[in-house]
């Protein structure tokens, strides 16, 4: 991993401005035992509401690192200026990290002027591409912890976020990606599989959250089988610039 820009307090790769707008969505994350909002995810978007891949799509290596700090600072910003009373997660992105106790610096600082407590931030861990370093991740890792932060797998069992990454991280949760939870109550393979990570991450001492559900049976089906941290379309969607609310209908349904 090349070495940090920052000097005398400033970063080249990360300090000036991006050459497009952003905004984010936020989509909660539900406990259905304690039938709660405990979390808050922010999603990218455009200003006026564009797809996250829009805004992505922008986003070259010359800007990598510019693009991850401002998503981080807006998340907190946003997620304060509409009183967020639950934890933020913040997508992050393991390779535009150099040196994390000098690219946290921004974050911090946020979390700081706006009387931000850490142990409130999580950092889902998303990558597109493999991740270069497993070894720098796990340093990424293991320095958040040390600060106080949670870090979550993201996107758990589909691409490039799968067994292999457990052999190098501790992350405080993993996030069971969508084509494993999907139609999951009348899927035998997938109950296996996911059956299988269940006993997994208890081992591990890792917790679970099954995202992307859509439909009380695989909400239900996941309950039934420990996995009590929920979130998708079935309990709110992304709201942008806004806080999502979860119906308390929903977890009326799930009790049925």
């Amino acid at each position: 991993m090349a070495n940090c820009a920052r000097v005398a307090g400033h970063c080249k790769r990360c300090d000036t401005e991006l050459p497009f707008a952003f905004t984010m969505a936020f989509q909660p994350i539900v406990d259905v035992q304690e039938k709660r909002i405990v979390t808050h995810e922010a999603l990218v978007r455009g200003p006026r509401g564009e797809s996250a891949l829009s805004i992505l799509s922008r986003v070259d290596d010359r800007l990598l690192y510019r693009f991850d700090q401002a998503c981080r600072v807006r998340a907190i910003e946003l997620a304060s200026d509409l009183g967020m009373s639950v934890n933020l997660s913040i997508n992050f992105l393991p390779n535009a990290v150099y040196e994390p106790t000098a690219c946290i610096r921004n974050t911090l600082d946020t979390a700081n002027r706006l009387n931000w407590h850490v142990d409130r931030l999580n950092f889902e861990i998303t990558e597109t591409e493999r991740i270069r370093d497993g070894g720098h991740l796990r340093h990424i890792v293991e320095a958040y912890r040390e600060m106080g932060f949670h870090t979550s797998l993201d996107d758990f069992g589909s691409g490039h976020a799968n067994l292999d990454l457990l052999v190098e991280l501790t992350p405080d949760t993993l996030k069971l990606d969508l084509q494993l939870i999907r139609g999951i109550h009348r899927d035998s393979r997938r109950q296996a599989l996911v059956r299988n990570t269940i006993a997994l991450a208890g081992e591990l001492g890792i917790g679970l959250i099954a995202e992307g559900i859509e439909v009380v049976e695989e909400a239900r089906w996941l309950r039934d089988h420990g996995v009590t941290r929920q979130q998708g379309y079935f309990f709110a969607r992304p709201a942008l610039n806004a806080l999502a609310e979860c119906p308390a209908e929903r977890f009326t349904l799930l009790a049925g």
